[in-house]
Order: C-alpha cells, then sequence, then structure tokens
C-alpha cells in the first residue's frame, strides 16, 4: 500500500530559501552554513520563481571573474525552468521521477505555491516505515 503515501507526508518543509534579490555571496555563505546544495527562489507570496544551485553560483562566479564583476544578485544566475511535484502525488511517482531524471530533490507544490521539498532520502525514509510497519519483507 506504499502508494497511497502521499508525497506531502514525508517532504520537508522547513526550508531555505532566496528572494531573486538576494546578493549572490550571501546565497553561498547561506548554501554552506546549512550545508545544502541548493534552495528555492521564492517571491513574497511563496510562487516559485527558481532555484539556486552550487553550479548555477558557479557559473555565476566564474562568468563574473572573467568580466572582473563577481557577484551579483540571485536573479541572475539562477536555474528559472524548474521540475516541481505536486503534494498530493503518490511517493512511489517521486521515487520513479528521481530514477528517471537523475534529479536529488524536487520542489513540491500545492495550489501554485511552495509548500516544500522531497528527496531521495524522503523516499527511502518512506520505504523503511512501510516495511517496519507490517509490509511484507
Amino acid at each position: 500500500m506504499l502508494k497511497s503515501v502521499k508525497v506531502r507526508d514525508y517532504m520537508t518543509t522547513d526550508l531555505v530559501t532566496f528572494s531573486p534579490e538576494t546578493d549572490l555571496f550571501r546565497a553561498i555563505d547561506t548554501l554552506i552554513e546549512h550545508r545544502i546544495s541548493g534552495a528555492p527562489v521564492v517571491d513574497g507570496e511563496g510562487h516559485l520563481l527558481g532555484l539556486l544551485s552550487e553550479s548555477d553560483c558557479l557559473k555565476g562566479i566564474l562568468s563574473g571573474s572573467y568580466f572582473e564583476e563577481a557577484g551579483g544578485r540571485v536573479e541572475s544566475v539562477m536555474t528559472v525552468v524548474v521540475e516541481t511535484i505536486d503534494a498530493d502525488a503518490d511517493i512511489i511517482k517521486a521515487g520513479e521521477h528521481f530514477i528517471q531524471k537523475h534529479r536529488r530533490r524536487l520542489p513540491v507544490m500545492d495550489e501554485g505555491l511552495l509548500v516544500g521539498q522531497i528527496s531521495r532520502r524522503d523516499i527511502l525514509r518512506a520505504v523503511k516505515a512501510y516495511n517496519h510497519h507490517g509490509a511484507p519483507k
């Protein structure tokens, strides 16, 4: 019955997020401090605008240093085409997406707003919980 488990049941809701106006070096400090490889970029109402990854930061720094203008704002380097998953999607769908698309995590949306993030580790927690509660082994 693992298919009846929803993404919302295992997603992380305490997210580090950035605004598009966040200074790039401040964002890098935050990623390092929290030991994360990326974070969603949202507007004041919680609408997902993009994602900022370590790779985006490196590209921004390297491009900026070439022109002797390292830095800038998150909006100038963030990824704007973002794959997401609905909070009511089943956990199996999320797991299949991770395998097929080689993703580590997906922003979780509910009625157009960012409400969390689901990762491969969260899927493993769901499977483990399912197996510890009487599922065939």
